[in-house]
């Protein structure tokens, strides 16, 4: 049998994966309740929980073995997006070990402060580079920034960083501008240079779709909370289809962007050529149905979702903000429709 058959068709969690999403999980419950969030909001980073996530071993985790890295694969690297997501927790995690990751492919990472997140990297991570500046989910409080100029990577630093730019994900977000950068070092040209940012960008897809999916799954647990506790004609609301058909359907969303998130981690992973278009497909499917999801937890909740100080208020504009973080979502939707023509085009 070859090895992987089983595999392919089993995305189950064993112990160890387990056991590693729940100490991430108990971890952002203790140190970051929707408190926390808002008090991030105005610069979109909380410095002292970013410290302690790192204290854990989140960044060294996610390196190879051969930088000093723990050698985690993508499934781990899911879980634990999914508790990032659960939280809200603004931390710039996923951009920061994306990058870096990239940097150990292409043999460049000889920075121990990376590896253990002292000294933040974040990347570019929209499917069409545009030129001149753009806009950078981590822009505001990244020591450097790793971006696509043609057929070059690029590793950009600046003496000040860029000013935030407000936006509804509340991420640390600025415009960069790759021109005008006070360090600018080309880390890698060519093809493969190319590839190993593809690359990149598809992990940053297939991570933020985790956290997506774990953004889901909270909303849904506020949502049904709430349904279950405001009575109507002396029964419970959560007992109404135009409310628990609604929230079947989150839960339906969840499973479903959750097997497809860890199958296409398994995939990149294993088999990277094999099913390219999962990690951009995951990424879709969640950056579409996360909103919807969001929305109608908002509305479970009548008048008091959409007051401000609503927790439900504050997942529904991250799971906008976030899923377009990376420029306009239908691009990836382009990339999932080129890479399923090109495959059926050899047939």
């Amino acid at each position: 049998m070859d090895r992987y058959e089983l595999r392919r068709l089993d995305y189950s969690l064993s112990e160890d994966h387990v056991d590693l999403q729940t100490a991430y999980r108990q971890f952002f419950k203790t140190h970051c309740d929707i408190d926390t969030v808002r008090a991030a909001e105005p610069s979109g980073f909380d410095k002292s929980l970013w410290e302690r996530l790192c204290a854990m071993g989140a960044t060294t985790m996610a390196l190879p073995e051969s930088v000093g890295g723990d050698g985690a694969t993508l499934v781990d690297l899911t879980l634990v997006a999914e508790e990032i997501g659960r939280t809200l927790a603004p931390v710039p995690w996923i951009d920061h070990v994306v990058a870096a990751r990239l940097l150990a492919r292409l043999g460049v990472l000889d920075s121990e402060d990376i590896v253990q997140g002292t000294r933040l990297v974040g990347l570019d991570p929209q499917q069409v580079a545009p030129s001149g500046a753009r806009l950078i989910p981590t822009g505001s409080i990244a020591d450097h920034i790793m971006v696509r100029d043609g057929s070059e990577v690029v590793k950009l630093g600046f003496s000040t960083r860029p000013a935030r730019v407000d936006n509804i994900g509340k991420l640390p977000m600025a415009w960069v501008d790759p021109g005008v950068a006070d360090d600018r070092v080309v880390v890698a040209d060519g093809a493969q240079a190319v590839a190993e940012y593809q690359r990149a960008l598809d992990e940053w897809r297939l991570l933020t779709a985790s956290a997506l999916v774990g953004l889901v799954e909270e909303t849904m647990t506020i949502a049904a909370d709430f349904a279950k506790t405001r009575y109507t004609l002396g029964v419970p609301i959560s007992t109404l289809q135009g409310i628990s058909h609604p929230l079947a359907n989150i839960a339906i969303t969840v499973a479903g962007g959750r097997g497809l998130a860890r199958r296409a981690a398994w995939f990149l992973d294993n088999e990277p050529d094999e099913r390219p278009e999962l990690a951009p497909s995951a990424f879709v499917f969640m950056a579409e149905e996360a909103a919807k999801a969001a929305t109608m937890a908002v509305h479970v909740q009548g008048g008091l979702g959409v007051s401000a100080e609503a927790a439900a208020t504050a997942y529904l504009v991250r799971a906008r903000g976030w899923a377009l973080a990376g420029g306009d979502p239908g691009a990836s939707a382009v990339r999932v429709a080129e890479i399923v023509a090109a495959r059926e085009s050899k047939v």
